[in-house]
C-alpha cells in the first residue's frame, strides 16, 4: 500500500504540475483556446499507459506459476529499479528548470506556427510518468495484495492532484529541493526492496548459486502474507527469510544511491504556479 502511494503520489503530483504550468502560460499569453491542445495530449498518454499496463499484465497473466513468469518478475523489478533511480535523480537535477523548459518549448510552438506540438509536450510528458507507473505498480503487483495496491494508488493520486491544485489555484509555494529529497530518500527504499526481490527470483532459479544461506526467520513475529507484513513487504522489501545476497544487495544500494543522493547539488528554489 505505501509503496503504490508513494508512487502515485509523485507520479500525479508531476504528471498535474506539468499540465498547470502549460495551462498557466496560455492563460499568461491569453491563448485559452489551445486548452484543448494540452488536454489531446493529457488524454491520449492516458490512453496508453493504460494500453501498455494492460498488455503487460495480460501477458505476464497468460504465464502465471511458470519459470517465465519468475523470469519476467525479476527483470520486471530489475527495469523498475532503474528506472526509479535515474527518474529520482534526474528529476531533483531538472527540477529547477522545470518550469522554464516547458514555457520554452510552448513560446517555440507558437513561434513556429506548430499548435500540435502542444499536444506533442503534453503527451511526452504526462505520457513518461504515466509508463513509469505502469512499470512501478506491475512490479508491486507482484507482492501485494490487490486490495491494498487499488486502496495505496486511490490515496497517492489523490493527495498528488491534491498538493498540485493548491500550487496552482491557490498559489501557494513550496520548496521543491525539500520536496524531491523526501520523496528521493523514500523512493530509495523502495528500489532497493526491488533490487532485493530481483535477487531472490534469480536464486530461486539458480541463476545465482551465491548467499543462498537465510541470514534470519522472522515469520513468526512478521509474516510476509499478512497485511502489515505485505506492507513491509511491498515497500520497504522486507523478507521474512531473506538470503544472504539479498541483505547485501539491498543494504548496499542503500548506502550508495542514498549518500550520492544526499550528496549530489540540487535547486533550492521554490515552485508556484498561478492561474493569473
Amino acid at each position: 500500500m505505501l509503496g503504490s502511494f508513494l508512487i502515485f503520489f509523485r507520479e500525479a503530483f508531476e504528471a498535474s504540475m506539468i499540465c498547470s504550468i502549460m495551462f498557466a502560460y496560455l492563460r499568461q499569453i491569453n491563448r485559452r483556446d489551445r486548452f484543448r491542445d494540452v488536454l489531446i495530449g493529457v488524454f491520449a498518454a492516458i490512453i496508453l499507459s493504460i494500453g501498455v499496463g494492460i498488455a503487460i499484465f495480460l501477458t505476464i497473466h497468460d504465464y502465471a506459476g511458470t519459470a517465465l513468469q519468475t523470469k519476467i518478475e525479476s527483470f520486471t523489478y530489475l527495469i523498475a529499479a532503474l528506472i526509479l533511480t535515474y527518474m529520482t535523480f534526474w528529476m531533483k537535477k531538472q527540477s529547477r528548470f522545470l518550469k522554464r523548459d516547458i514555457e520554452q518549448k510552448m513560446s517555440a510552438a507558437f513561434q513556429h506556427g506548430m499548435m500540435w506540438s502542444i499536444s506533442l509536450v503534453a503527451f511526452i510528458t504526462v505520457g513518461r510518468e504515466g509508463i513509469e507507473t505502469v512499470v512501478f505498480m506491475i512490479a508491486i503487483a507482484f507482492q501485494t495484495k490487490p486490495i491494498l495496491l487499488i486502496s495505496g494508488a486511490t490515496l497517492g493520486l489523490f493527495a498528488g492532484l491534491s498538493l498540485s491544485y493548491l500550487i496552482y489555484v491557490a498559489g501557494r509555494r513550496i520548496n521543491m529541493r525539500h520536496f524531491f529529497t523526501t520523496m528521493g530518500t523514500l523512493l530509495m527504499l523502495f528500489g532497493a526492496g526491488l533490487l532485493s526481490n530481483a535477487v531472490e527470483d534469480w536464486q530461486q532459479l539458480g541463476w545465482i548459486p551465491l548467499g543462498v544461506h537465510p541470514l534470519w526467520n522472522t515469520s513468526s513475529w512478521i509474516n510476509e502474507n499478512s497485511t502489515f507484513g505485505d506492507i513491509l513487504h511491498s515497500f520497504f522489501g522486507y523478507a521474512a527469510n531473506p538470503s544472504a545476497l539479498q541483505v547485501a544487495i539491498y543494504l548496499v544500494y542503500l548506502a550508495v544511491m542514498v549518500y550520492a543522493y544526499l550528496r549530489k547539488g540540487s535547486s533550492k528554489s521554490k515552485l508556484t504556479v498561478t492561474p493569473s
